[in-house]
């Protein structure tokens, strides 16, 4: 990375279930209001702004910014399906880092609908065809289901028969983050969970039941960057840098290896994250906390070794040695992830965002990790996309 950037300031609303949050302009609105206060710098002083959404019509970001502001400035709206947040903050990263801009934005949102994820284009290709062909190929396709719950089922499936571990291991991670949730206001779901009663909810696909699958919720969250120079100019608070980020898309590895485990990404967070530890001179080891894409528990689990936090097959050992939670080697998702604030497709990567900046100035309240100097993002999409962000605390 050439020069070093800063994650000025942050802002987030609580997230809300569909049907009950204001639209999608007014929620990115408050988001980026929230980050350029946090930031402490003057709107007319951001000079790109990448915004990300999944389902909206075109120049939605615009519709956001303006009322906060027309100040004229170039914005991309950004769409790389569950990634998108993240997709967002590493354009306006890389626009900072290259020197092209001095400050920029990144906002994302999502005004989500009720029930499963749907395709709303029938009439032209499916981008995830290959995705779904080979899901056929080795499950079958159930019409009736959601279609990314049987891919995360399957990879679960792949994930029990070839380590040999229960898959209560699952449930286990569900109730972990429900713990967790409970200690963030911004969180939709707070109410701690057991083990049983995860096991014996509604049952979806292979040890998929419906409290490991993240819910659709709505919300939006921003952040701001930028040069240190123009933190030292323009007295910005300057401690919290991007030490490291990666974007990566499929190799041909994700199907033709035949595995539902490659194929709903545990090979783009290997190659991103791998990318993020040799450009930052980090071992996973380092780090104290990460947020994860846990859109089901399956993921997580998956995620777990994909980043090198465990060895491959140990996620139950570590599982069950706590060695993922307050009081172990790495605390994974203290926001109560996905599973818990639900999952506003283009906010959820700024989401993360803002939770590890908070994590970092030692300003998360309840659930603020000791000490900590490192963390990790990962955002994942199907399609698709993975994006791995180490963050650091600058001295």
């Amino acid at each position: 990375m050439s020069r070093r950037v800063l994650v000025a300031g942050v802002g987030m609303i609580p997230f809300a279930k569909p049907g009950s949050s204001d639209d999608y302009d007014v929620m990115g609105a408050r988001a980026i209001r929230a980050a350029v206060e946090d930031a402490g710098v003057p709107y007319e002083q951001v000079q790109q702004a990448y915004a990300g959404y999944v389902y909206g019509d075109s120049t939605s970001g615009q519709a956001a910014l303006y009322r906060v502001g027309m100040t004229g400035i170039p914005v991309v709206n950004v769409n790389n399906n569950c990634a998108t947040g993240s997709s967002a903050l590493w354009l306006a990263r890389q626009a900072v880092e290259s020197g092209a801009v001095e400050c920029a934005l990144a906002v994302g949102f999502e005004q989500m609908q009720r029930g499963a994820l749907t395709t709303h284009w029938n009439d032209r290709p499916s981008p995830t065809g290959r995705f779904n062909d080979l899901l056929d190929e080795l499950h079958g396709i159930d019409a009736t289901l959601p279609r990314a719950a049987q891919l995360f089922g399957g990879a679960g499936i792949e994930y029990v028969e070839k380590y040999g571990v229960d898959p209560r291991l699952f449930a286990k991670v569900a109730v972990k983050s429900r713990t967790h949730a409970a200690r963030n206001p911004y969180a939709v779901f707070r109410d701690p969970v057991t083990e049983q009663e995860v096991m014996d909810s509604p049952h979806i696909f292979g040890p998929v039941t419906r409290l490991q699958a993240c819910p659709p919720t709505c919300g939006a969250a921003a952040a701001v960057v930028c040069s240190e120079e123009f933190a030292r100019r323009h007295g910005l608070r300057a401690d919290v840098a991007i030490k490291a980020q990666a974007m990566a898309s499929d190799l041909p590895g994700t199907f033709e290896k035949k595995s539902m485990i490659e194929l709903v990404g545990a090979g783009l967070t290997r190659s991103a994250s791998q990318q993020v530890y040799e450009a930052a001179g980090v071992d996973p080891h380092d780090i104290e906390v990460v947020e994860v894409h846990d859109c089901f528990t399956v993921n997580e689990v998956l995620t777990y070794e994909a980043l090198g936090l465990c060895e491959e097959g140990g996620s139950e050992k570590f599982v069950a040695e706590g060695d993922h939670t307050y009081g172990g080697r790495v605390v994974v998702g203290p926001s109560g992830g996905l599973m818990s604030k639900g999952h506003p497709l283009g906010a959820t990567g700024l989401a993360q965002c803002t939770e590890l900046v908070w994590q970092l100035r030692g300003e998360a309240g309840a659930r603020q990790v000791d000490d900590v100097t490192l963390a990790l993002q990962h955002n994942l999409g199907l399609g698709g996309v993975g994006v791995v962000t180490l963050y650091e605390r600058v001295s």
